[in-house]
């Protein structure tokens, strides 16, 4: 679906979702307690990199800039997978297309797995920083500097999975760079803030004319890292699309004498014969190196409590 209107604003319907959202994180809290219950701590250390928003932070290219780092495989439950069609869902087959071992699935089962292999490396979790159903060692949160906390509600008032007062749980936070629009928003000050810096580098020059669509969390991101964008088309977040509609997106460039554009997420989950005349921006996302040296000391000072 599409990210809803007013998660970033304070608006009537944002209030009137109040009491709803005092019932959700109610009950998300019951899970919560009762799966804490049962934890699982793996043999191998577990990074897990997540948000406290409902998607659209930008948390697959920094999961795959540090699986990268650490050589690590990845565990993930995969949007919209499906044994029926072979589909692990676009967050597992970009990390997949980057020659990253990722692991889709129940997240347990999977990690429990990877500890009957002779490698002792870490494993690297994405999502799931609000079910305790697995101990994790080290806790990453992801936050855009664009989008911040949202309007500050919880779901479905806001785009809040927890309190952002939870922010402080984590072990570190990164903060996506975004010099165009940045949201004031406070971050914990007893958690330390590593920055990191996005560029979509697109596969046309600069004086192309571009018909832009994407089905992410917040589009405008990516239409507004374009240039020469002459059209733009948003769909819902993880949006599988249809013939028709990328007939229709093909008809609009046609008649703007324009290039199709979309994200790589929204091109791996196009068919082969979709593909045809379309190509992605690929986002790249650099971490500052201070994240990655804390990151090794703290797996280090980790190991060393473990011994």
């Amino acid at each position: 679906m599409k990210t809803p209107w007013w998660f970033l604003h304070k608006t009537p319907l944002a209030f009137l979702l109040l009491p709803v959202a005092f019932v959700y994180y109610g009950c998300s809290r019951l899970v919560c307690f009762w799966r804490k219950l049962f934890a699982y701590k793996s043999q191998r250390k577990i990074v897990c990199v997540g948000g406290i928003l409902a998607g659209g932070v930008g948390k697959t290219p920094i999961v795959r800039a540090i699986a990268n780092y650490l050589d690590a495989p990845v565990v993930m439950r995969g949007y919209k997978r499906t044994a029926k069609t072979g589909n692990i869902g676009d967050e597992a087959a970009m990390l997949m297309s980057d020659g990253i071992a990722v692991h889709v699935g129940d997240r347990k089962s999977n990690i429990m797995l990877l500890n009957r292999q002779d490698d002792k490396g870490p494993i690297l979790m994405d999502d799931g920083l609000q079910n305790p159903s697995i101990k994790k060692d080290i806790s990453i949160l992801v936050f855009d500097q664009m989008i911040g906390y949202g309007n500050g509600f919880i779901l479905p008032a806001g785009p809040l999975r927890e309190p952002k007062s939870h922010a402080k749980n984590a072990d570190a936070i990164i903060l996506i760079k975004n010099n165009k629009k940045p949201r004031k928003f406070i971050l914990p000050p007893d958690v330390p803030v590593f920055y990191a810096e996005n560029k979509t580098i697109s596969p046309y020059g600069k004086n192309s004319q571009i018909v832009a669509f994407a089905g992410i969390g917040y589009p405008k991101k990516f239409f507004n890292s374009l240039d020469g964008v002459v059209a733009r088309r948003s769909f819902g977040d993880h949006y599988q699309y249809t013939e028709e509609d990328i007939a229709e997106l093909k008809k609009i460039a046609k008649k703007k004498k324009a290039k199709l554009v979309t994200t790589e997420k929204d091109w791996v989950r196009l068919s082969p014969d979709m593909r045809e005349g379309i190509k992605f921006a690929k986002l790249e996302t650099v971490i500052e190196p201070k994240f990655f040296v804390w990151l090794k000391e703290k797996l280090s000072a980790d190991n060393k409590k473990a011994n």
